[in-house]
């Protein structure tokens, strides 16, 4: 399985380049919904992320939980997550089923109440 097949490269980048814009703009950026969700099928990582940076695609935004109860927003390298091995040495994975429901930040203020992501 590609853990991020073209499709899902295409609409992050495009959700980034558009908060780019909205940057040069002056404007408030958008609170995109995540456009996947990864995770460490044997441990209790997960990532939910919504854009990629425009100027470095190996740049990922969204809300990281590496499983100890304290999920943040923040960037992430999709380099690192394609060579992530958890501790009995699988890769991590891509929820096939996962179809975001509302914009990252309700995702996030859910995580902080139950120290998790729930998605």
């Amino acid at each position: 399985m590609n853990l991020l097949p073209q499709k899902i490269l295409d609409q992050l980048a495009a959700n980034g380049q558009a908060n780019f814009a909205r940057i040069q703009a002056g404007e408030d950026t958008i609170d995109h919904p995540p456009v996947v969700k990864l995770f460490t099928p044997d441990g209790g990582a997960t990532w939910l992320l919504s854009e990629t940076e425009p100027d470095d695609p190996d740049i990922a935004f969204g809300l990281c939980d590496l499983g100890l109860g304290f999920p943040e927003l923040g960037s992430v390298r999709i380099s690192v997550l394609l060579a992530h091995r958890g501790r009995l040495g699988l890769p991590i994975e891509r929820d096939l089923h996962f179809q975001a429901d509302a914009p990252l930040s309700v995702y996030a203020e859910r995580a902080r109440d139950a120290g998790g992501i729930l998605a």
